[in-house]
């Protein structure tokens, strides 16, 4: 097979759409349950793509902002089917999690304020504090391979936790510190990019050596590059001409556009943040509600990045613009944020794809993610950290000494039934291992019992 032997339909396009359809309905269990759905369906399955061709599109994926899965799915899907491809693909992976958390988003507004939904909801809290530990834990197993890499992960939770400093520095600093590990204690860095993989099976459609058709060139990049940021900006300023600057539609659009290009090391890294602006700057929505949209959002197919939208349509419903209906204005806003959070991810596929097919085992690239993958740990566990203290306090305040930023509980707040629906949720994922649907569906059901027990949960 040359390397122009790839062309623009390796496979008949109602076949690919066939197919990423039926992948989008399993998409749980957050981006490694995604990956492997993936890794199945193509790989080992249909034989489209080779186990190499997989993680050197799954490398570059991870080191962009974003929800990675859904990324490869738009990088196969353009390999596969070209630029339609890509889109069909990366758009059929959320649409399934985002009509359903739209509909529990509505649900949750509408009956949340009752005794048993709202104990369900609530519920729902202690199984994301443990599902959260254990993420910390899968991360930092894999991503900390040397003494200088966890403390690394220490020194970002430090700088969250206690300094309050901004996630995108923290995130910057990580990976230059990556990449100055790599140059000067290469010891340090066990990242392999590029390595071998094993691959038994029979020849897949596009060999390895194939390259994609599609050669990076100035006119390709200009006009991905200008399709792609028009197609971004062009619903906020729609917003913005429709129902003023100062709307919460247009600081949501802007918000929400930020954090998409600062979601480095998935979902978690980047929550934390998203919940302390949202929460405390914004007044979007509560941090119990919070915690519950990020159970729903577990709870659902697609990336767990999608719990933007339960924010937006948390907040807009809050606060509408002047003359909107706050059911109206939920959904605009939830649609709006997902738009700017998903579009994004398009632009860096469709514009860096055919580079990458030409580029392999970059090891600057390689080693600054290393930083940013250790510094991640830190970061999901400062995400930990604000879930446990409002899931298991009924009152946390935030004090100030100098540049220390503290959330500090209120002990006489701790609620008994929270605490204790922690330790068995824990005890299900860790010791039975059960899956995280199962654990948040018994988390929830306990939650509803002890409302009807008279035992407050929250």
């Amino acid at each position: 097979m040359s390397e122009t032997a790839v062309t623009r339909d390796v496979v008949p396009l109602r076949t690919a759409v066939k197919a990423w359809f039926l992948i989008s309905l399993q998409t749980f269990g957050g981006p490694a349950g995604q990956i492997a759905v993936m890794q199945r369906t193509l790989v080992d399955e249909k034989r489209w793509i080779s186990q190499r061709r997989f993680l050197h599109a799954l490398n570059y994926c991870m080191l962009l902002p974003g929800p990675e899965a859904q990324q490869l799915a738009i990088y196969v899907g353009w390999l596969l089917n070209g630029t339609r491809g890509g889109l069909i693909a990366g758009g059929l992976f959320v649409l399934p999690g985002m009509l359903a958390l739209l509909l529990l988003s509505v649900i949750y507004v509408a009956f949340g304020d009752t005794t048993v939904v709202s104990a369900v909801f609530a519920g729902l809290g202690p199984a994301v504090v443990v599902i959260v530990v254990q993420a910390v834990l899968r991360v930092g197993k894999k991503a900390l391979g040397h003494r200088a890499l966890v403390l690394l992960a220490v020194a970002a939770f430090v700088a969250l936790a206690v300094f309050a400093l901004p996630f995108p520095v923290v995130v910057l600093a990580a990976g230059v510190i990556g990449w100055l590990l790599g140059r000067f204690a290469p010891n340090v860095i066990h990242g392999k990019p590029g390595g071998e993989a094993a691959d038994d099976g029979p020849p897949p459609l596009i060999a390895d050596g194939a390259l994609h058709h599609e050669r990076p060139s100035l006119r390709r990049t200009v006009v991905v590059l200008t399709v792609g940021l028009v197609a971004w900006a062009l619903p906020v300023v729609a917003a913005m001409i429709a129902t003023g600057a100062g709307s919460i539609f247009v600081t949501q659009g802007l918000f929400f556009s930020g954090t998409a290009v600062v979601t480095f090391g998935g979902a978690y890294a980047v929550l934390a943040f998203v919940a302390q602006r949202a929460v405390e700057v914004y007044g979007w929505l509560s941090a119990s509600d919070m915690v519950r949209g990020l159970a729903l959002a577990e709870s659902t197919p697609g990336p767990l990045i999608m719990v933007v939208q339960f924010v937006a349509f948390l907040g807009a419903y809050s606060h509408p613009p002047a003359g909107i209906d706050p059911w109206v204005a939920g959904i605009i806003a939830s649609l709006l944020t997902t738009w700017v959070t998903f579009v994004p991810c398009f632009l860096f596929i469709l514009l860096g794809a055919p580079s990458v097919e030409r580029l392999r085992d970059n090891k600057s690239l390689s080693v600054a993610l290393t930083g940013v993958t250790s510094a991640v740990v830190g970061v999901i566990a400062n995400l930990g950290l604000y879930f446990a203290l409002h899931t298991l306090f009924g009152t946390v305040s935030v004090k100030d000494f100098g540049p220390i930023h503290l959330n500090l509980p209120q002990l006489g707040t701790f609620a008994p039934a929270a605490g204790a629906l922690t330790l068995l949720c824990a005890v299900l994922v860790f010791k039975l291992k059960w899956p995280v649907l199962r654990v948040l569906g018994i988390s929830a059901a306990l939650g509803a019992a002890a409302a009807l027990a008279g035992l407050p949960i929250s």
